[in-house]
Protein backbone atom coordinates (compact mmCIF):
# COMPACT_ATOMS: atom_id res chain seq x y z
CA UNK A 1 0.00 0.00 0.00
CA UNK A 2 1.02 3.56 -0.76
CA UNK A 3 0.73 6.04 1.57
CA UNK A 4 -0.19 9.67 0.13
CA UNK A 5 -1.20 12.23 2.72
CA UNK A 6 -1.64 9.97 5.73
CA UNK A 7 -3.66 8.43 4.17
CA UNK A 8 -2.88 4.24 3.15
CA UNK A 9 -4.20 4.02 -0.17
CA UNK A 10 -4.31 0.22 -1.52
CA UNK A 11 -3.20 -0.49 -5.12
CA UNK A 12 -6.08 -1.71 -7.10
CA UNK A 13 -6.27 -5.01 -8.02
CA UNK A 14 -8.75 -7.04 -10.51
CA UNK A 15 -10.04 -10.88 -9.51
CA UNK A 16 -10.07 -13.77 -12.64
CA UNK A 17 -8.80 -17.08 -13.26
CA UNK A 18 -6.37 -18.54 -14.65
CA UNK A 19 -6.76 -22.39 -15.69
CA UNK A 20 -9.18 -22.38 -13.51
CA UNK A 21 -7.68 -20.93 -10.57
CA UNK A 22 -8.24 -17.90 -8.64
CA UNK A 23 -5.61 -15.25 -9.31
CA UNK A 24 -5.43 -11.67 -8.77
CA UNK A 25 -3.43 -8.99 -10.96
CA UNK A 26 -2.86 -5.14 -10.91
CA UNK A 27 -5.62 -3.13 -12.64
CA UNK A 28 -4.34 -2.61 -15.85
CA UNK A 29 -2.19 -5.59 -16.59
CA UNK A 30 -2.35 -6.64 -20.45
CA UNK A 31 -2.09 -10.26 -21.23
CA UNK A 32 1.60 -9.92 -22.26
CA UNK A 33 2.03 -9.11 -18.68
CA UNK A 34 0.05 -11.90 -17.48
CA UNK A 35 2.25 -14.26 -19.58
CA UNK A 36 5.55 -12.89 -18.38
CA UNK A 37 4.21 -13.49 -14.87
CA UNK A 38 4.27 -17.17 -15.63
CA UNK A 39 7.06 -16.33 -17.23
CA UNK A 40 5.75 -17.78 -20.88
CA UNK A 41 6.59 -17.55 -24.14
CA UNK A 42 3.72 -15.91 -25.92
CA UNK A 43 4.73 -18.16 -28.95
CA UNK A 44 4.58 -21.30 -27.65
CA UNK A 45 1.11 -20.78 -25.94
CA UNK A 46 -2.35 -21.32 -27.08
CA UNK A 47 -5.07 -18.62 -25.04
CA UNK A 48 -8.50 -18.70 -24.29
CA UNK A 49 -9.84 -16.12 -22.79
CA UNK A 50 -14.06 -16.49 -22.20
CA UNK A 51 -14.39 -19.40 -24.05
CA UNK A 52 -12.98 -17.55 -26.67
CA UNK A 53 -9.58 -18.87 -28.71
CA UNK A 54 -7.13 -15.68 -29.36
CA UNK A 55 -5.48 -16.52 -32.36
CA UNK A 56 -3.34 -12.87 -32.94
CA UNK A 57 -0.79 -12.85 -30.59
CA UNK A 58 0.01 -9.36 -31.70
CA UNK A 59 -2.65 -7.73 -29.66
CA UNK A 60 -1.24 -9.68 -26.26
CA UNK A 61 0.75 -6.64 -25.09
CA UNK A 62 -2.78 -4.21 -26.01
CA UNK A 63 -5.49 -7.00 -24.70
CA UNK A 64 -6.32 -5.70 -21.06
CA UNK A 65 -7.95 -8.56 -18.51
CA UNK A 66 -10.89 -7.28 -17.12
CA UNK A 67 -12.30 -8.53 -13.55
CA UNK A 68 -14.19 -11.94 -14.04
CA UNK A 69 -11.91 -12.97 -17.08
CA UNK A 70 -11.71 -16.59 -17.38
CA UNK A 71 -8.18 -17.65 -19.14
CA UNK A 72 -7.41 -20.77 -20.25
CA UNK A 73 -3.57 -21.23 -21.25
CA UNK A 74 -2.64 -24.65 -23.47
CA UNK A 75 1.57 -24.57 -23.32
CA UNK A 76 3.33 -26.40 -25.58
CA UNK A 77 6.18 -28.43 -24.31
CA UNK A 78 8.87 -29.75 -26.83
CA UNK A 79 10.22 -33.48 -26.21
CA UNK A 80 11.88 -36.05 -27.93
Amino acid sequence: MAATGGTEVAEREIALRVNGVGRTIPAGWTLADLLASLELDARTVVIERNETILRDRSSFASLELAADDSIEIVHFVGGG
